[in-house]
């Protein structure tokens, strides 16, 4: 039953719908990351590379044997470091989107918790700390000069 009601609590206080909302954006993004990387930036690196497609690059461990009718008796082993080199561009990406967006957020949060700016709206919880912090600055001046 505790097990259920904590649950519930989660639920209830948005952490689960936030989650949610986190994992579809980030499965969204995901996606356009993949397109950007495939159909954006491998094909101007490949032609800078005189055609080379990285996505079939690889090091073949043992090559494929063959029989007289072509079936396959052994199969190739290779290690295929250009799927490696395209997924490090797609972690090199996400990385460097994730750190603009949240370098941005943070500043236009710093710009609304800054009392002072009066371009942003501070939020009101804030404004008011700010107030009572000015008065105790006036209170205790007041005080030493006595």
């Amino acid at each position: 039953m505790k097990f259920l009601r904590e649950f519930k609590e989660f639920a209830v206080k948005g952490n689960m719908m936030d989650m949610a909302i986190g994992i579809i954006i980030g499965a969204s993004f995901n996606k356009v990351i993949d397109v950007l990387v495939k159909k954006v930036f491998m094909p101007p690196l490949s032609l800078m590379t005189d055609g080379l497609n990285f996505q079939d690059k690889k090091y073949v461990l043992r090559e494929e044997v063959l029989d007289a009718q072509g079936t396959v008796l052994t199969h190739q082993v290779a290690i295929e470091y250009g799927m490696l080199f395209e997924t490090f561009l797609d972690f090199l990406i996400v990385g460097l989107t994730v750190f603009v967006v949240v370098k941005t957020m943070n500043r236009l949060k710093d710009k609304a918790e800054d009392p002072k700016n009066k371009v942003v709206k501070t939020p009101k919880d804030i404004e008011l700390l700010a107030q009572l912090n000015d008065l105790m600055e006036e209170q205790n001046a007041l005080l030493k000069n006595k």
